[in-house]
């Protein structure tokens, strides 16, 4: 049997709450103002984004500090369409890894982000049951 998380999520009042993290920090799930919140937190499916984004960003850092890459700047773009009906979810996502710098090593980069993609990432597999993910890479010179 695998590991487990626990996660406590508690409600502070309104449509305010705080989940904590193995981590030791937490954060606060909250709603937009016009939809009845306090607008003082993470949209909880907006949050799922990150969390694929997170993931996949640090397995490609943690490949990048191996393979010694240079990298000025990094970024993952994640765009996301939400389906009509209700219980609305993320049918489609497109994901685009960004790389800035004067000595991309293109070839690297790509390889570490089809090991995140195809290996190490476990929240883009969770996405991989329930949306189509379309993948693009873009190398940025100066």
């Amino acid at each position: 049997m695998g590991s487990t998380n626990h996660i406590t999520t508690k409600w502070l009042g309104n449509m305010t709450f705080e989940s904590n993290n193995p981590s030791g920090h937490d954060l606060k799930i909250d709603i937009a103002k016009e939809d009845g919140g306090d607008g003082n937190g993470f949209r909880p499916k907006a949050l799922m984004l990150s969390s694929l984004a997170g993931c996949s960003g640090l397995d490609v850092a943690s490949l990048m500090k191996k393979m010694k890459l240079e990298v000025e700047e990094f970024t993952i773009e994640t765009i996301a369409n939400l389906t009509d009906e209700h219980p609305k979810f993320y049918d489609r996502v497109k994901i685009e890894y960004h790389f800035h710098g004067k000595n991309l090593n293109e070839k690297k980069l790509q390889r570490a982000v089809d090991l995140s993609i195809e290996k190490y990432c476990g929240v883009m597999e969770m996405f991989r049951q329930f949306a189509k993910l379309e993948i693009e890479t873009f190398f940025h010179h100066p």
